[in-house]
């Protein structure tokens, strides 16, 4: 357990929530939304994104649009990203207690190149050394919209993005075996999402803050101080 009183966040060990979902469901966009409701709250948040733009991260993003890794090649610079990213930044804002909202994590390297071949319990070993998620929310559509979306945008779609490959890499998020998940509807609103998205993560936060702090004072006041980004949400 980390020490509450050295570190800046409301929540001894902080809280690392994961967006994921197919291309198209809206990660970036509510991870964007959640970090400006922490911040304004007064809340130190982390807003980060995999891969990352480190040299591993840019070698998977320089591929994406021509698909010239191979499965067993992506692997690898993802992990090799992850682990700078563990390292560098989630690690050490956990650390302080901080928030840490990222669009991807793990689950996403396990759907993606589990849908591409490889073992998915493989792929979930492999990346023992990441810490566990306090929170993921899983944003859900039909490929087809998320396609629409991904045109709608001006984007041209990468290899990924297919229905069958993405209708595959849905049924793995679907199905994988992740405690801290929740399903949220991606086809609502942005606002609505949001809304849905805050008041898991109070839930998380509590359930995290009883944990490690009992249930007192000093969890109440985490729980409430959470809380504060969650005003005026009609």
């Amino acid at each position: 357990m980390y020490s509450s009183t050295m570190n800046q966040g409301p929540v001894p060990g902080g809280l690392l929530v994961v967006i994921e979902g197919i291309d198209g469901a809206g990660k970036t966009t509510l991870a964007n939304g959640l970090g400006e409701r922490f911040r304004s709250a007064g809340i130190p948040v982390n807003v980060s994104k995999e891969p990352t733009r480190g040299p591993w991260g840019s070698v998977l993003r320089a591929s994406a649009a021509d698909g010239r890794l191979t499965p067993e090649e992506e692997l690898r610079y993802l992990l090799l990203d992850r682990k700078q990213h563990v390292q560098e930044l989630i690690n050490p804002a956990l650390f302080r207690d901080e928030v840490v909202i990222l669009d991807r994590y793990y689950p996403s390297n396990v759907a993606y190149q589990g849908a591409a071949g490889l073992d998915v319990d493989e792929i979930l070993a492999s990346n023992s050394f990441a810490p566990e998620p306090d929170l993921t929310l899983l944003l859900d559509l039909e490929p087809v919209e998320g396609l629409r979306r991904i045109h709608a945008r001006g984007d041209k779609p990468n290899h990924f993005e297919t229905v069958d490959a993405l209708e595959a890499c849905r049924a793995i998020f679907l199905t994988m075996n992740l405690p801290s998940r929740v399903v949220v509807d991606a086809t609502k609103s942005a606002q609505d999402v949001l809304v849905s998205s805050l008041h898991h993560i109070l839930v998380a936060a509590t359930v995290k803050a009883n944990k490690q702090l009992g249930f007192g004072i000093e969890a109440a006041e985490a729980v409430r101080a959470i809380g504060a980004a969650m005003p005026a949400l009609s």
